[in-house]
């Protein structure tokens, strides 16, 4: 699974958010746009996979958390078991920058969409009762 697929199963069925939210904003005489990765009525969340391409998580959490007024969250996705140069770089730095930091499995996050029937199914009515 990509990181697009894997940051909807978190925001959809954990954080209660919603996907690639755009916020529009001029730099000089032009308009631009960004795009949220996880949005919920309280926390801008950018997720990253473990990896190279994730260390601008911090500023784009930082940024959107500027357009939005919320607060900014980084969301790293684990896919190789352990804690690796990437993930220790980006932790250190939310740490100092005041951003929330968050770690999951990539595993994890596909168990949850496999068994989320489970987690909302509904008994039949207990008939003898």
């Amino acid at each position: 699974m990509n990181e697009l697929a894997l940051s909807a199963i978190y925001c959809l069925l954990i954080a209660g958010g919603q996907t690639e939210m755009p916020h529009g904003y001029s730099a000089g005489y032009d308009m631009h746009m960004i795009r949220v990765d996880c949005e919920t009525p309280t926390e801008v969340i950018e997720v990253g996979l473990d990896s190279r391409s994730s260390l601008d998580s911090i500023q784009q959490a930082l940024f959107a958390a500027h357009l939005t007024g919320k607060k900014p969250v980084v969301l790293m996705i684990d896919r190789d078991g352990r804690v690796g140069p990437y993930e220790t770089r980006i932790a250190a730095a939310a740490k100092i920058a005041g951003v929330e930091y968050r770690r999951t499995t990539r595993d994890f996050l596909i168990r949850w969409q496999m068994t989320r029937w489970l987690r909302h199914y509904k008994t039949a009515p207990n008939a003898a009762s």
